[in-house]
C-alpha cells in the first residue's frame, strides 16, 4: 500500500517521497486513516516503527486548508526529541505551505519569544515546561489549536510533566482533536488521558517489552571492573559504523566517555547535564558521522531517531524491560537490521532476569574470543577509576547516592556463561546471511 492509498493529499505525499519514503509501516497504516477523520487516538508500537510520520502526516493535511495561526501542538519530554520531531515536520512539510516551530528549555527565551510574536507558526513542537514559560509571558496564545499531540506520553509523566500537562490541558480548547502516543499506561497517565481524550480509538501493535525481531541481541557476562575493557576490545573490532553506549548515570557517562576517548576512541557525550550547545554538537556529529560512538544516558533512548546506528550497547543494565526495549530501539529502526549487546556482571542478576522474562525467553550469553576474563585489574591509561555508573544489586536510590565513590572489591572469577560463544568480529557469532552487517535500509 502506497502513501497516496491513505487519503493524504498530494503536498505531504510529496513530501514524503522526498524524504525518500515510499510505503508506510503498519502503525502508519492504521493510524492515518483514523487520524484524518478527527478521532481521538491512543496508540502504541515497537519503538522505530515510524510513528512520528504516522501523526505528522495526517496533521499536516488538516493544517494545509484554514486561517494561518497556532493549530496544532505537539508535546514532548526531552529537547532531543523536540528538535527531532520538528526536523521530520519540515521534512513532510517541504511542499505545504505549514509554518513550522521548535520551543524547549535550555536555551535563550528571547529568540522563541520572536519566533511566535512576530513570525507566527501552525504547528509547534514544544517541552511542557518552556511552553508554559512562553504562555505565561504572553508570548503564545494556545485559544486556536485544533489538534494536541502528546508524544512519549508515558516519558513526560516519569520526568514530572503530569502537572505541567493539566495545566496546559486547561488552556486548550475543549473541542479539539488529541493524539497520545504512548509505550505503557501508568495510573498517572490514565488519569490525565481521561482529562484530554474523548471517547478515543485505540491501537496496540506490538507489546513494549518485544523489540523488533530484526534486532539480534546478546549478553556478554564480564566481571565489573573489566568493563570498560570489554567495551573497548568490541569498539575495536571494524564491522560496527556507529554504536551508542548507554550509561546509566551522568558522571559515568562522562567517565566511560573519557575513557574511550583516551583509548583512541571518536566518542561524544550526551547527557542532561551537558549545555544545550553541547547536546546539540555531540548529536549532530553522530549524525555526520564525524564520532562514531555517542556515550549517552537514558536521555537518548527515546529521544534520538538515527536511521544508521548499527549497533546498541548497554554498559549498564537497564533498570526496567521497557527501557531495555526503547534503548536497543535505536537500532535496527524503519527495517534496518541491528545489534543490541549488554554487559552484564553478576551483581545486575536481577535486572538481567527481569528483562528475559519480560522478553519469554532467554537471551544468549557470549565470550569475546581473546580476551583475558581472569585480569586481576584492568589498565587505565592516564590513570583514572573503571566503569560508569552504578548497575549492580541494591535499591536504585542506593545506586545514585553512592555514584562516584570507589567501588567495592570485585571478584576476579570468570564470568562467562556455559553458553557462551566464542565470536571473531564484535563479539558475536557471525551469521552468514549477513556477516558483515550490511544495512537494510527502506
Amino acid at each position: 500500500m502506497p502513501f497516496t492509498a491513505l487519503g493524504l493529499p498530494g503536498p505531504v505525499t510529496r513530501g514524503v517521497r522526498a524524504a525518500g519514503y515510499t510505503t508506510p509501516t503498519p502503525i502508519q497504516r492504521e493510524a492515518i486513516p483514523l487520524i484524518l477523520p478527527g478521532h481521538d487516538l491512543v496508540a502504541s508500537a515497537q519503538t522505530g516503527s515510524g510513528k512520528t510520520a504516522a501523526f505528522l502526516l495526517p496533521v499536516l493535511a488538516r493544517l494545509l486548508d484554514g486561517q494561518p495561526s497556532l493549530r496544532a501542538l505537539v508535546l514532548v519530554p526531552t529537547r532531543e526529541l523536540a528538535a527531532q520531531v520538528e526536523e521530520n515536520a519540515r521534512a513532510y512539510a517541504r511542499f505545504a505551505s505549514v509554518r513550522v516551530g521548535c520551543v524547549f528549555g535550555g536555551v535563550p527565551i528571547g529568540p522563541q519569544e520572536r519566533l511566535l510574536r512576530r513570525e507566527g507558526v501552525d504547528l509547534l513542537v514544544a517541552t511542557p515546561g518552556r511552553l508554559l514559560d512562553l504562555h505565561g509571558r504572553q508570548s503564545v496564545s494556545l485559544d486556536e489549536v485544533e489538534i494536541l499531540v502528546l508524544d512519549e506520553a508515558d516519558r513526560m509523566v516519569d520526568m514530572g510533566f503530569a502537572p505541567d500537562l493539566r495545566r496546559i490541558l486547561r488552556l486548550l480548547p475543549r473541542d479539539r482533536q488529541t493524539l497520545m502516543f504512548s509505550a505503557t499506561m501508568p495510573s498517572e497517565l490514565n488519569a490525565v488521558a481521561k482529562e484530554a481524550l474523548r471517547s478515543p480509538k485505540r491501537l496496540a501493535l506490538a507489546p513494549i517489552t518485544r523489540p523488533a525481531a530484526r534486532i539480534e541481541q546478546a549478553f556478554y557476562p564480564v566481571p565489573r571492573h573489566l568493563k570498560v575493557e570489554l567495551l573497548d576490545r568490541i569498539l575495536s573490532q571494524d564491522d560496527h559504523e556507529s554504536a551508542i553506549v548507554f550509561v546509566r548515570t551522568k558522571r559515568g557517562a562522562d567517565r566511560v566517555g573519557r575513557q574511550l576517548q583516551r583509548r583512541g576512541h571518536k566518542a561524544g557525550i550526551l547527557h542532561g547535564d551537558r549545555t544545550q550547545g553541547q547536546r546539540e554538537r555531540a548529536l549532530e556529529d553522530f549524525k555526520r558521522g564525524r564520532v562514531d560512538v555517542l556515550v549517552a544516558t537514558d536521555i537518548a533512548s527515546r529521544g534520538i531517531d538515527v536511521d544508521d546506528i548499527t549497533h546498541v550497547i548497554n554498559f549498564d543494565v537497564p533498570r526496567t524491560a521497557e527501557d531495555y526495549v526503547h534503548r536497543i530501539g535505536r537500532t535496527g529502526r524503519m527495517e534496518a537490521t541491528g545489534d543490541a549487546l549488554t554487559l552484564i556482571t553478576p551483581d545486575e542478576k536481577k535486572e538481567v532476569a527481569a528483562i528475559e522474562r519480560a522478553l519469554g525467553k532467554p537471551v544468549r550469553r557470549v565470550e569475546v574470543s581473546g580476551f583475558d576474563y581472569d585480569q586481576a585489574r584492568a589498565a587505565e591509561p592516564h590513570g583514572g577509576g573503571q566503569g560508569g555508573g552504578h548497575g549492580g544489586g541494591g535499591s536504585h536510590r542506593s545506586r545514585e547516592q553512592h555514584e562516584g565513590r570507589r567501588e567495592r572489591s570485585r571478584s576476579t572469577a570468570k564470568a562467562a556463561s556455559a553458553a557462551a560463544v566464542a565470536a571473531p568480529t564484535f563479539g558475536r557469532t557471525p551469521r552468514p546471511a549477513h556477516p558483515t552487517m550490511k544495512r537494510k535500509r527502506r
